[in-house]
């Protein structure tokens, strides 16, 4: 029954357990007395949620408190093994996989070196499914037991209704990959396992916001520096974060061509390939046989670099004050193996140029940091994905959409088509 709103009985109650859930989730343990306040539901809804969610598996009993004059309250969280989600990096170097419970406390993870053929779309479907089945294994989890499997990848990520997610990854040579569609037809998930496929640095601003730096920000641009550039952009209007290709922002016309094609992009500048070929055309060589983490560290450690560190600073600057004057954030936090390495050397000087390509205003109140949770982070905001789904949904897994009977006049065309 529905009612005038359009909601029905069943809307309700997963919209009361979702905000139970995720009450607990980021503020937990709590007993039912503290959840009434805390998610503005009356008591009897309260309990009710709570029986549901225990019943299913998904709270459990973390202890008790005292109380003044009564009897101590059970203090309840949401239960670790209530369910499991897989998250994957495809990054520049290696495919990173990593199994977490509930709690994102990392069960098992797995690695796998893309080798001279870089991004060819066999071999990163073939190192996602053979991670997946090795992480899986080496925790004992049973397949079914995920909520989701969350996927990181550089470029723009399209939804169809009939190939699932298509990435566009013009900088990697991917043009419109049914990723989601191989993965199906590749791995050995039942069918009732969804994937969350999304631009890495969605992912990463995902991971930020929920756990790390951007934590209580209303609106924020968490920057992914790799050996390419991507950003994630989280407003009021947009409160799970939509990804931006910040990294092709024109930053100088008519300058360096980027991976991407054009000329002048920030990535060209500011990723760390277009950075170290920078620095080899001006005498900088890396140790030999070193990759992209290493001869960065490298040319960090460079006096003679100083100059085009001082350089590559107010590229950065100036791209994210067009970011600033766009979206006006109260934070930007820069993450990404990349960013974070660059970080401590760059940041005054990032803060320096920001204020004076900005307009005053947002420039004002705006704070530019570093992020909060390493160079993983893409690999747990991944995670969160199917979590995020798994909460919205009140705690239970969404059930796979029913095939729809085909229309009558579709199949008495077909009969009638000349064989």
């Amino acid at each position: 029954m529905a009612g005038r709103n359009g909601r029905t009985v069943r809307d309700l109650r997963r919209a009361n357990r979702a905000i139970v859930l995720q009450r607990l989730y980021f503020d937990g343990p709590l007993s039912r007395f503290e959840l009434g306040p805390a998610t503005g539901l009356s008591s009897g809804s309260v309990s009710n949620v709570v029986a549901d969610l225990l019943a299913d598996g998904v709270l459990e009993e973390a202890g008790s408190v005292g109380s003044d004059g009564g009897r101590p309250r059970t203090l309840l969280r949401v239960a670790p093994a209530g369910g499991h989600m897989i998250g994957v990096d495809v990054g520049e170097t290696r495919v990173r996989v990593e199994l977490f419970d509930i709690a994102l406390t990392e069960l098992a993870r797995t690695e796998k070196l893309l080798g001279p053929e870089g991004y060819e779309v066999d071999v990163v479907v073939g190192h996602i499914r053979d991670a997946v089945t090795e992480v899986l294994t080496a925790a004992g989890i049973a397949p079914e037991r995920l909520l989701g499997v969350g996927i990181g990848v550089p470029g723009i990520v399209e939804r169809t209704p009939d190939r699932g997610a298509v990435v566009h990854g013009q900088t990697i040579g991917w043009d419109a990959v049914a990723l989601e569609s191989l993965l199906r037809e590749r791995c050995d998930l039942p069918p009732t396992v969804p994937y969350f496929i999304d631009n890495g640095a969605r992912t990463l601003g995902q991971a930020e916001m929920w756990f790390g730096a951007g934590r209580g920000a209303r609106s924020a641009i968490v920057v992914l520096f790799g050996s390419g550039v991507g950003a994630c952009v989280v407003t009021p209007e947009a409160e799970d974060g939509r990804a931006v290709e910040g990294g092709h922002l024109t930053v100088r016309v008519g300058g360096r061509r980027c991976r991407c094609g054009a000329l002048g992009c920030l990535e060209a500048y500011a990723g760390a390939q277009g950075l170290l070929e920078r620095w080899r055309e001006r005498g900088g060589r890396a140790p030999d046989g070193s990759g992209q983490e290493s001869a960065l560290t490298a040319l960090i450690a460079d006096p003679g670099a100083r100059a085009l560190l001082d350089e590559t600073a107010e590229y950065i600057g100036a791209g994210l004050a067009d970011l600033i004057n766009l979206f006006q954030p109260e934070r930007i936090l820069i993450g990404g193996w990349a960013g974070l390495r660059l970080g401590p050397a760059l940041l005054p000087g990032i803060r320096r140029h920001a204020a004076a390509y900005a307009l005053r205003y947002p420039a004002e109140r705006v704070t530019i940091d570093l992020g909060g949770l390493g160079p993983d982070a893409v690999t747990v905001g991944a995670a969160v994905l199917p979590l995020a789904d798994f909460f919205a949904h009140g705690g239970s897994r969404a059930a796979p959409a029913p095939e729809s009977p085909r229309p009558a006049w579709q199949t008495a065309l077909e009969e009638r088509a000349p064989r």
